[in-house]
């Protein structure tokens, strides 16, 4: 086995368009949610810029609390016990104060609020700092604006500000960054929750008006549908149906107006149209009707110049037959054309049992002896296939399916009549082994006049009306016709109703 692709396997498909099918179709639910993405957007952005601003406030008010202490809870270390204490009562719960010499720290307590005593210093107050905790203080610029920072797991973060000390050591004081920091958090808990609300308020007041703003453009697309589902393609047709949003000052409007304005035209074309087509049906039904009469006569004539008992030279007898022969071909075409006059009226066909196995033999052995060059095959099942219909036409239908692989294919080529019966209708297939039809041929094949071979002549041309009444009778049947082509097999079927 290669390592190729495989034909008919499974298409990758690219993130791009598993993207795209993601995506919403309908132009109502972009709306929604190009509406849900901009309010989402405008929340975010909302809730960011007040969460950062109440937190640069928070920040600031705790580094003027640092410039207005001065210290003083610091200082209150460098003499620990000589009576120079510090009323740590009236400091900040958390206040944090360390005394720093040469990087290290002698002494640190913060203030936990609950002390009775006024003095520094107090058990309660004293805390051990990590060497990391330590190593961060002493980076602290002295003299500097207050840093944040981290002391562990324990004291958490602070804002802390490093001053010099008297005794040429480094004093640090600092607030606790947690009250701040749990301000911000429950102020954007709290955004979350009324956006969240907010989102879902707007998406389900954005959907009723989208809908309600949408009811035109969706009379637009009724109206377009029931115009489609018209049988435009044949018979008259009235072009009733309008937009009733038409109002030139809104977008829908102006398409609602253009759409009646062409349709409009559609209908004026389409009646035209129509008229056209019925003078053409009755010209063609009277002149068909009239042409039989003088085409019989001129037919009786010939034949009964050829009867005459006296002598007739050569070249007149010979023109005789030949004036026969095209009087009875002008006669079979007279007898087509008005036979498509008669379906294109809609004139009701006899309706009988008709057994389509007889009609296929009796084909069948008509063709092998119109031409014994080629090869025919039956292909028929065993019990006989039946269905109600005219049985002339549909005789005629075969007939002239068979003459047309005939006339179109070279001598030896195999020609194959089939019958079966399949669900709720019979198939008839008549399949040939030939040159195959022409590409520019194969979507004009069942119009009228159009012939595989352009040559005109009696012997190897033909009037182009064989395949037109085959589909004419098959549709007025109930059924359909179509045909499949490649170099070395064509295939026409019928499908008829039982």
């Amino acid at each position: 086995m290669n390592g190729g692709p495989v034909s008919g396997g499974p298409v990758a498909r690219t993130p791009r368009a598993r993207a795209a099918r993601l995506l919403p179709r309908t132009l109502r639910a972009r709306l929604i949610a190009g509406l849900l993405v901009l309010l989402v957007v405008t929340c975010a952005a909302v809730g960011l810029a007040t969460t950062a601003a109440l937190h640069h406030f928070l920040v600031d008010r705790l580094d003027q609390q640092l410039a207005d202490s001065g210290g003083r809870y610091a200082a209150s270390l460098e003499h620990a016990g000589q009576g120079g204490g510090t009323d740590t009562r009236a400091q900040t719960p958390g206040t944090l104060g360390v005394r720093l010499l040469d990087g290290r720290a002698t002494a640190a307590g913060v203030v936990d609020g609950d002390a009775d005593d006024a003095d520094w210093p107090n058990a309660d107050d004293r805390v051990t700092l990590s060497p990391a905790a330590q190593q961060a203080l002493a980076a602290l610029p002295v003299g500097g604006p207050a840093r944040s920072v981290d002391l562990g797991r324990v004291q958490g973060h602070y804002r802390v500000r490093a001053v010099a000390g008297r005794d040429g050591d480094v004093l640090v004081s600092g607030l606790p960054l947690r009250p701040a920091e749990d301000t911000v958090e429950r102020l954007a808990t709290l955004e979350l929750t009324v956006f969240a609300i907010a989102v879902a308020g707007a998406w389900a007041a954005g959907a009723i008006w989208v809908r309600w703003s949408l009811r035109p453009l969706g009379r637009v697309v009724g109206t377009a549908e029931r115009v489609a589902a018209l049988p435009l393609a044949s018979g008259a047709v009235t072009l009733i149906e309008r937009v009733p949003d038409d109002d030139p000052r809104t977008e829908v409007g102006r398409v609602g107006a253009a759409l009646n304005r062409m349709l409009g035209h559609v209908g004026d074309a389409l009646a035209r149209r129509h008229a056209v087509e019925e003078r053409l049906r009755a010209f063609a039904a009277d002149a068909s009707h009239e042409l039989r009469t003088p085409v019989a006569a001129v037919r009786g004539h010939a034949e009964l110049a050829l009867r005459h008992p006296g002598a007739v030279p050569g070249p007149v007898r010979h023109s005789l037959e030949r004036i026969d022969a095209e009087a009875v071909r002008m006669g079979a075409i007279v007898e087509d054309l008005l036979l498509l006059a008669r379906l294109d009226a809609g004139r009701p066909l006899a309706a009988a049992e008709v057994d389509l196995t007889r009609i296929a033999l009796s084909a069948v052995a008509d063709a092998r002896a119109a031409g014994p060059e080629h090869r025919w095959r039956l292909a028929l099942p065993e019990e006989p296939v039946l269905v109600r219909g005219d049985e002339h036409r549909l005789s005629q239908v075969v007939v002239n399916l068979l003459a047309n692989a005939r006339t179109h294919t070279p001598p030896g080529t195999e020609v194959e009549l089939s019958l079966e019966r399949a669900g709720q209708e019979v198939r008839l297939a008549v399949a040939d082994d030939g040159p195959g039809i022409a590409p520019e041929l194969a979507e004009r094949m069942f119009e009228r006049f159009v012939r595989g071979d352009r040559a005109r002549s009696r012997s190897t041309g033909s009037t182009g009306l064989g395949l037109s009444i085959v589909r004419a009778v098959v549709r007025a049947h109930g059924g359909e016709v179509d045909a499949a082509s490649r170099p070395g097999r064509t295939v026409f079927t019928v499908r008829l109703p039982i």
